[in-house]
């Protein structure tokens, strides 16, 4: 919420790359195909380059042992034998895996798309269409409703592209090899729970490359833990009934801290002086102590609209030339959805349009630039490490250690310590010279 007053449910009428690891929800992982949709008017569903392959020997083994342990965690065999038969592996989901838009795009090219006009119109009429099934559920949960709407928005384009890769071939490749490996076997004997329970069946198992489903993108285990039978139906359908949609997507919002009328973020302006050391996950301070250190409200005075004592952390996703946020606790909340800071501001920025508000930051970011792929990610890492800024391993990872090493790098050469990792950076720091500004 840029500084807005909240408006009343029944008057509405309508990011930094991380590569961090998949989280309690599919979210953003299913949003790919979703965002296409609603860019580009298509409905193209996740499955369409699904390449069949010959049935690789190793694979066959690893699934022969998966089986047993399967078996062991309660599965009965005869459903892992129906399961499994002729199961094959799916190499696309491979590629999906290190090509997740939320990481491997520029974030204002992600955010272009994620708080599309297409996306922002289609939210204000599927919110009016709505607005009273909506607000049941943000009076019963604590949720807003502009926030439900965006996240539904943006995993499935409003519940139009849901995905179409066959969920257990999608897992059962994630869990067999890869950097997913642990996290496919939890979530494929998650889906193997979900059919012996009776709360679907094998063919409706279908949704996103890493086995997310319905309109909101659930993994299989955050299904089991928080789905919710809204209707009294006696079925948990995220897939078709919007009761089930909606009050599951907000009791595992509830659940994960995200509190009624409080802001998610601000858009801030930054001193020219500022010490980037502050955009710190550690450094959370009241909203009258970050004025005080001189930050003020990029669309007018945030102290007046909000309680000064509401604590937050700054955030500068593309870095000392990009916009800056305040961010609370319902973004720490919408993080648990998807550990992408590229979709929490999506997430934010879309529902704020949802409700009326702006659809676009008031800062400019920085589009001379441009992301960094995983191998140039790598290499900066191996520069860092070369030049002894001990950045951790090589892995294309931009977390804290990397972040800490990149800033001591910039402090080096006499540059804002900012430690975005930007092409223009990783050029600097091969060639040992100060990035141009």
């Amino acid at each position: 919420m840029w500084g807005r007053k909240r408006l009343s449910t029944g008057l509405i009428v309508c990011l930094a790359l991380t590569g961090a690891p998949l989280t309690g929800i599919g979210a953003g992982i299913g949003a790919t195909n979703a965002q296409a949709a609603e860019t580009q008017g298509g409905t193209t569903q996740g499955g369409a380059a699904q390449t069949p392959v010959a049935v690789d020997p190793d694979f066959a083994a690893w699934l022969k042992g998966f089986k047993l342990d399967a078996v062991a965690a309660g599965i009965s065999t005869s459903l892992v034998n129906e399961v499994f038969d002729g199961l094959t592996i799916n190499t696309r989901v491979y590629e999906l895996n290190d090509n997740q838009p939320e990481f491997s795009r520029a974030i204002w090219d992600y955010l272009d798309s994620a708080v599309s006009t297409r996306r922002v119109d289609n939210g204000r009429g599927n919110f009016a269409k709505n607005r009273a099934l909506l607000s049941r559920i943000e009076n019963e949960y604590g949720v807003d409703a502009d926030i439900i709407v965006a996240i539904w928005g943006l995993e499935s384009a409003y519940g139009a592209v849901m995905g179409d890769h066959d969920a257990i071939r999608a897992l059962a490749t994630l869990a067999w090899k890869g950097r997913r490996t642990s996290y496919g076997r939890s979530q494929l004997i998650g889906a193997l729970k979900i059919i012996q329970n009776g709360y679907a069946t094998r063919s409706q198992l279908r949704g996103s490359w890493a086995g997310a489903m319905g309109q909101t993108q659930f993994i299989p285990t955050t299904y089991l833990t928080h789905a919710v039978d809204a209707d009294g139906d006696g079925r948990r359908d995220i897939w078709t009934n919007l009761n089930d949609v909606f009050a599951s997507t907000a009791n595992y919002l509830s659940a994960s801290g995200y509190r009624l009328d409080t802001p998610w973020g601000i858009e801030v302006t930054l001193p020219s002086d500022f010490d980037f050391d502050l955009a710190s996950p550690k450094t959370r301070r009241a909203l009258a102590e970050w004025a005080a250190s001189g930050l003020t409200g990029a669309r007018g005075d945030f102290i007046g609209k909000h309680d000064p004592n509401l604590r937050a952390r700054l955030i500068v996703p593309a870095g000392a030339r990009g916009p800056a946020f305040l961010v609370f606790a319902n973004f720490e909340a919408i993080l648990k959805y998807n550990r992408s800071t590229a979709y929490a501001l999506a997430v934010g920025m879309l529902s704020d349009a949802v409700a009326g508000g702006p659809a676009t930051t008031a800062g400019s970011w920085p589009r001379a630039d441009r992301a960094l792929s995983l191998s140039e990610r790598k290499s900066l890492q191996v520069a860092l490490a070369q030049q002894g800024y001990n950045p951790g391993p090589a892995d294309g990872v931009i977390g804290a250690n990397t972040k800490r090493a990149l800033k001591a790098w910039q402090r080096s050469v006499g540059v804002p310590a900012d430690g975005y990792a930007s092409a223009a950076t990783l050029n600097a720091l091969v060639n040992d010279k100060a990035p141009r500004q």
